[in-house]
């Protein structure tokens, strides 16, 4: 028998479930306790590697205080599988973003804008 490929749909509805999960400040743990499965088995549903099954989607929804829609969502304002997406989903990704969103300043927020584009602009190519 043949290794069942993942489907890129299992894994759309995996990384928002970590975003989500994320941007909560919860652990894997904690969201492993709260819809009845170990750790392990909720980073195997971030990655997609193993299938949420509707019901236990429904119990990681209810955890996450989010319907059970939000994970397929796909519309332009719905987080999207691409770069800044998989950014956001990393704990740097998070904390750049809400420490930057922090920063009433306009005229500081822009200056940081333009400090990190010079940086960009500088590194060599690898």
């Amino acid at each position: 028998m043949a290794k069942a490929e993942i489907d890129v749909a299992d894994v759309a509805v995996g990384r928002r479930i970590r975003q989500r999960r994320i941007s909560l400040r919860m652990s894997q743990a904690d969201l492993g306790r709260d819809i009845g499965v170990t750790f392990q088995q909720v980073q195997k549903y971030e990655k997609g590697t193993n299938r949420v099954s509707a019901s236990r989607l429904q119990k990681v929804a209810t955890a996450l205080n989010m319907p059970a829609s939000a994970f397929f969502d796909t519309s332009k304002s719905a987080v999207h599988d691409d770069e800044l997406g998989e950014f956001l989903s990393t704990k740097d990704g998070l904390d750049l973003n809400r420490s930057f969103a922090s920063i009433s300043d306009l005229t500081l927020r822009r200056k940081i804008v333009e400090l990190v584009h010079a940086i960009v602009a500088d590194q060599k190519p690898l």
